[in-house]
């Protein structure tokens, strides 16, 4: 471990915000399924672990409707001391921040990203007495979540030393929970994304692309969850093909999530078919009120970009 993160290969992490998202993804990457009894678990068919009515609520507005608005009212009364609550705050902080103009604003958008990433941390390191598998997990998640608000607000060059640090305490903690269980799927789908984004995305040594996947496709839950970290991570090592049949078992699952319909259309894009993708970045922005401000205004900025290449191709 002490020597995971001391000789990245490269530090072209030049898009702090597309990092977030996806890794924002991953570290509170719930779909609440029914279960029996108090226990809102969408990993796990036994030794079910309690969430709360609030939380899945905010959980499955955000993650099965792409519906962030909804979601704030739930987490307004959002159980206490829920790391998952915590961390979807922070999700919600941060994106609504990259939607303003104003710099003050901004700032202060992200400033409540980092408190509540701290609170995730902090609260986990409770759960940690009763939970030890779910409070190392988030312990690494607010370890990481404050990782990424450094290199967002200090750049890279300033904030590197100071995020590996924080990469460093979150990989030991993951370390931790895996111990407990290394085949427990909410473990697996965590530690999925993550390996899987720093691989293609930072190339530090020991994130493999390879064993990342594995973890997604054989350990992983709720299937749906792990199918949109494939595509993503496919569509980033410039695998369109499989990146495309794994958005499409997810779009399957939830089918009325517009950023699913966004992931699809970049997908296509990729596999050049660009014609094909203006129906799909469409019928996101047809859902553009329940997203961030900045979610769509990309949506639309790429729409308008491919729109530009059909007519400069002559298609």
């Amino acid at each position: 471990m002490a020597d995971r993160f001391s000789a990245p290969r490269s530090t072209s992490v030049s898009h702090p915000q597309r990092i977030w998202q996806t890794v924002g993804t991953a570290a509170i990457a719930v779909i609440l399924w029914a279960t029996p009894s108090l226990a809102k678990d969408p990993f796990r068919t036994s030794n079910l672990r309690p969430i709360g009515d609030n939380t899945e609520a905010a959980f499955r507005s955000v993650f099965e409707q792409g519906n962030y608005k909804s979601a704030e009212s739930s987490l307004n009364q959002a159980e206490a001391n829920e790391p998952l609550a915590f961390a979807l705050k922070a999700l919600l902080a941060y994106s609504n921040s990259q939607g303003e103009s104003d710099q003050s604003k901004k700032q202060a958008g992200l400033d409540n990203f980092k408190s509540y990433a701290t609170q995730t941390r902090q609260s986990a390191e409770q759960l940690v007495k009763t939970d030890p598998l779910r409070g190392n997990l988030y312990i690494a998640v607010g370890n990481f979540l404050e990782g990424v608000y450094v290199v967002g607000t200090q750049g890279i060059v300033r904030g590197t030393p100071q995020a590996l640090g924080k990469l460093q305490q979150a990989f030991k903690y993951l370390d931790e929970a895996e111990k407990i269980d290394p085949k427990d799927p909410e473990l697996n789908l965590l530690k999925g994304y993550i390996d899987l984004l720093l691989a293609v995305n930072v190339s530090l040594p020991l994130s493999s692309p390879t064993q990342a996947i594995e973890r997604l496709e054989t350990y992983a839950a709720p299937r749906y969850l792990a199918d949109r970290g494939l595509a993503l991570g496919y569509r980033d090592l410039n695998q369109p093909d499989k990146a495309l049949k794994a958005i499409n078992q997810a779009i399957a699952a939830a089918p009325k999530n517009p950023e699913l319909s966004y992931l699809k259309a970049q997908i296509l894009v990729r596999q050049g078919n660009n014609r094909d993708s203006i129906p799909l970045f469409e019928k996101a922005l047809s859902q553009k009120d329940q997203l961030p401000s900045g979610t769509s205004t990309q949506i639309q900025k790429e729409l308008d970009r491919t729109l530009r290449r059909i007519q400069n191709k002559g298609q």
